[in-house]
């Protein structure tokens, strides 16, 4: 049974080190690679040879790559299939443990190699610096604490995947659910919400049981690498060269003194225009005129032939890659039961191909995240002519620049789905949401700050750790009678479990984001030609020059965040409300 909605792809350039006919999850098959890979480093005598070398390597990582893709698409595209998570989790437990000392050993031959100096220095000075520094943290003896880290992960997403409410006698996912937060009847929105928060509340103890499991895995990592703690060793880790916690706390103030104010102001808005004498949970996804919710599309196939117009007018090249993984099928959008939340773009390594997966339920946010999505695969298609494979990968930072400038290049056309008056309330939206996430991104980065720089705090000291922070960035928004659904309400974000401190990036990349946009305003032309050039230089330059291509500065502090947030309140003014 074939459980991805692609079939066999085709690779992008012919294998000539890795075997045709190779079992990519049979690690009998896969040592053997390794050793060649070995014995030849030796007998690369000449930088070409290093460099023929590097690109064998490079080989067999996309296709090591592609198939762990496969096997994690196939599992979140289908959590209740015992199947896809008996592969996935083979390949995380009898694989991915095989091959992360195989990997150590060749970056090693490559840091001690005698040619390593006489390569290119403008070519290879980012691979050369992202190797040195894995060398340095590479501790055997994490091996399994990470297998360990993967499965819980897993365990995480199967029990997310798996929440289902009865509501008015209607089975329903907790995305389905969603869809209510926009209905004008208040009593209905809490209704629903209530249902959600309460079934999320019955699991909130298996949440932090998992969560609590986790902690201790990354804070023995960090330990046995030579770190106090998990938060330093994951700045060194995610290759974080160009800034500090300390810069990242001052990215918090920064929300704190430009953002929030703008955010009061919103929200003080929202209140007045749904007559409310307090601004509840329930009262955030609304209309605040108490329209009905925008009703993008009817169905999926809708939405992508929509979409496919946006990209027609904004850029034939962009038009060209969005119909190319349609043509492929390299697309699974619809929500339903079983499949993991949220969404993601997947790059099939070997095939250079992007997956887009998200749970598209008909309502506006589904429109941003398949613009969204859609960035990182223009992303993943701009450097298929890279043939060093961890080039073909930019730091994330920048990856979120690719996809959050799509999101608001898009929405100028964003007409193809909704009437002039609704195109603006989708605008007002979009916008309104970036502002607003500014707030949620410094929570929940300095809430994984205080975790890991505290690996003995008990559950209660967390929970105190995430209210002062909700006081700090939430706004004005009425709790009262749900506090302990806002103290586990971090429990709904998948990158807190899955992906640790990989969130700030998101707010490093809105600002870069809202930069392109801005140039946009001014020369729509060379604004998109600056994106789509800087898209193709991949992973292979420091972030302050991938930014600086894309024309945008890198930077974080007040001096950066206030003129564009000041744009953005800019463009909220000229909106009909």
């Amino acid at each position: 049974m074939n459980l991805l909605p692609f079939g066999k792809l085709t690779a992008h350039k012919p294998r000539t080190f890795v075997p045709l006919n190779l079992d990519l999850g049979d690690w009998s098959q896969i040592a053997p690679l390794f050793d060649q890979l070995e014995t030849r480093a030796a007998q690369a005598a000449t930088p070409a040879a290093l460099e023929q070398w590097l690109l064998d390597w490079s080989e067999l990582n996309a296709a090591l790559d592609e198939e762990a893709a496969r096997r994690n698409i196939a599992m979140t595209c289908h959590t209740d299939n015992a199947d896809a998570e008996k592969a996935y989790l083979f390949f995380v437990e009898h694989v991915e443990p095989q091959l992360k000392p195989r990997q150590f050993a060749l970056e090693q031959l490559y840091v001690a190699h005698p040619q390593r100096a006489a390569l290119a220095a403008a070519r290879f000075a980012v691979f050369d610096r992202d190797v040195t520094n894995h060398v340095a943290l590479f501790r055997p003896e994490n091996i399994p604490l990470e297998t360990e880290e993967a499965r819980l992960g897993q365990q995480f997403q199967k029990l997310s995947g798996s929440l289902m409410v009865t509501f008015r006698g209607e089975e329903k996912t907790l995305v389905q659910m969603g869809r209510y937060q926009e209905e004008p009847d208040r009593t209905l929105r809490q209704e629903a919400w209530t249902t959600v928060a309460s079934r999320r509340l019955q699991e909130a103890d298996k949440f932090d049981d998992l969560f609590d499991a986790l902690i201790q895995q990354r804070h023995q990592i960090a330990l046995n690498a030579g770190f106090a703690n998990y938060r330093d060793y994951m700045f060194r880790r995610m290759g974080r060269f160009d800034y500090t916690p300390e810069d990242c706390a001052r990215f918090h103030d920064a929300v704190e003194s430009e953002v929030m104010p703008a955010v009061r102001e919103l929200q003080a808005e929202r209140q007045r225009q749904l007559g409310l004498t307090e601004l509840r949970p329930w009262d955030l996804g609304v209309d605040p005129k108490n329209r009905a919710p925008l009703k993008p599309f009817a169905d999926v196939n809708e939405m992508v032939a929509r979409t496919q117009k946006i990209f027609d007018t904004l850029d034939v090249g962009l038009a060209g890659g969005f119909k190319l993984m349609q043509d492929l099928k390299l697309l699974d959008l619809d929500n339903r039961k079983g499949k993991a939340p949220g969404g993601y773009q997947s790059t099939l390594s070997e095939a250079r191909v992007p997956f887009i997966f998200m749970n598209a339920v008909g309502l506006q946010r589904d429109v941003e995240t398949i613009l969204h999505e859609a960035g990182h695969a223009f992303h993943a298609l701009a450097t298929q002519g890279e043939d060093l494979y961890p080039y073909r990968n930019a730091p994330i930072e920048f990856c979120e620049v690719a996809s959050m400038s799509m999101e608001l290049l898009g929405n100028e056309y964003i007409e193809e789905f909704y009437p002039t008056a609704e195109a603006n309330r989708a605008r007002r939206t979009h916008l309104e949401g970036i502002i607003g996430f500014f707030p949620w991104m410094a929570t929940v980065d300095a809430f994984q700050h205080w975790i890991y720089t505290h690996p003995g705090h008990t559950r209660t000291e967390r929970a105190a750790a995430w209210i002062a922070l909700m006081d700090r960035f939430g706004g004005s928004v009425d709790w009262t009678g749900y506090e302990p659904n806002r103290a586990y309400l971090w429990q709904r974000q998948l990158h807190i479990f899955l992906y640790p401190f990989y969130y700030v990036e998101y707010g490093i990349a809105q600002l870069g984001a809202l930069q392109v946009w801005a140039n946009s305003k001014h020369d729509k032309a060379k604004a998109l030609a600056d994106y789509k050039k800087a898209l193709t230089l991949g992973g292979s330059r420091p972030l302050p020059e991938l930014f600086a291509a894309a024309g945008c500065r890198f930077d974080f502090t007040r001096q950066t965040i206030q003129p564009l947030i000041q744009l953005a309140r800019t463009e909220l003014a000229g909106l009909p409300a």
